[in-house]
Parts: structure tokens; C-alpha cells; sequence
């Protein structure tokens, strides 16, 4: 059984997401590549001890880059990734910047 540190491995901060918590109780989380719909949902319930409604997985495909160099263009890609959003149960939040100065 993977731990839950495995499992979530950040949230994703951004002024999108953070108006989606303030409206819909919506959260997202970058996660394991391996991490199933309820294995997620566990490991949000346990870490931040609220109720999970529903859990949407989306795999985050890595952009292709290229650079030009002294040898030429070097092509390269991102890595995938899997993104998380996590709606929470009416009544229930995550502070992330809990404790911050």
C-alpha cells in the first residue's frame, strides 16, 4: 500500500485553481502517474482529514521543446504527468498557507 506522501505529491497553486476553491470547493493535486480515482480520494481524506465528493483525473501530456545550439536544434519533450481535482464535501477546506507568515 503506498503512502500518502507517494500518493499527492504537491497541490497546483494557481489563480485558477484558487478561484475554483474559493467557488466550488475544487482542489487540484499533482499525483502518482500509478494513483487510481481511489487511492487519491483516501489519501486527500486522510492528509487533510475533510470529506472527498468526487475525484477527476486528467494525464497531462509534456510539451515537445526545441533549442537552438552551437551544434544545431536540440529537440526534447516534458515529461506526463497526472493532475488531480478533488471536489470537497459542502463545509470542508484546505489551507495550504496555513501557518505562513
Amino acid at each position: 500500500m503506498k503512502r500518502d506522501y507517494e500518493i499527492l505529491l504537491y497541490p497546483i497553486l494557481t489563480e485558477k485553481m484558487l478561484k475554483l476553491q474559493e467557488s466550488q470547493r475544487k482542489y487540484a493535486f499533482k499525483v502518482s502517474s500509478e494513483a487510481n480515482k481511489i487511492e487519491i480520494k483516501n489519501a486527500v481524506q486522510r492528509r487533510f482529514d475533510v470529506a472527498v465528493e468526487n475525484v477527476r483525473i486528467i494525464n497531462v501530456k509534456g510539451k515537445s521543446k526545441q533549442m537552438n545550439t552551437r551544434r544545431g536544434i536540440t529537440r526534447g519533450k516534458r515529461a506526463d504527468w497526472k493532475k488531480a481535482i478533488v471536489t470537497l464535501k459542502e463545509g470542508d477546506a484546505i489551507d495550504f498557507f496555513e501557518g505562513a507568515a
